[in-house]
């Protein structure tokens, strides 16, 4: 059976980024510090090239690419959450250490990765069916940094 890792290229930081990573996420670890082969190209023997790890039970490798590499705004992980609290735990641990604020739930942490912190109730009225609802939360969220859930749920309710 097939496994689905995600990869991180970096630049000399695969293991800080990691151990930040697994820093923010509960039930994270970090599971293997892989250095490079001896004759190979890219970080010269005995330097780290790998990270595997595990975010809340999710695969990752942090891989020491060398420069060159930006990550785009075309692909973002996403992290669903149960409340604000949740979202306030993930966007403060994120942003720290450098990274930036973006839009509409966005942020760039200080390795470059995009991320989307959102609330699940987005995807529950998204579902609904409730096309009104929808529509109002959405347009609040719009003009949203950070995602702050009372807002979008009195959007929701119209109020």
């Amino acid at each position: 059976m097939s496994r689905f890792v995600t990869c991180l290229w970096l630049n000399g930081q695969a293991e800080e980024a990691a151990e930040f990573y697994c820093s923010v996420f509960p039930n994270s670890r970090v599971i293997s510090v892989d250095e490079s082969p001896v004759d190979t190209p890219g970080p010269r023997a005995g330097q780290v090239l790998t990270v595997e790890f595990e975010l809340d039970g999710r695969a990752f490798l942090a891989l020491n690419g060398g420069p060159g590499v930006e990550y785009t705004d075309a692909i973002s992980l996403e992290i669903r959450c149960a409340d604000q609290a949740e979202i306030d735990h993930y966007w403060d641990g994120l942003l720290a250490g450098g990274g930036r604020e973006v839009q509409c739930g966005w942020l760039i942490d200080r390795y470059g990765v995009r991320w989307q912190v959102a609330p699940e109730l987005l995807y529950e009225l998204w579902r609904s069916g409730d096309q009104a609802a929808t529509a109002r939360a959405f347009t609040v969220m719009l003009d949203m940094v950070r995602l702050d859930v009372a807002a979008l749920e009195s959007a929701a309710r119209g109020v």
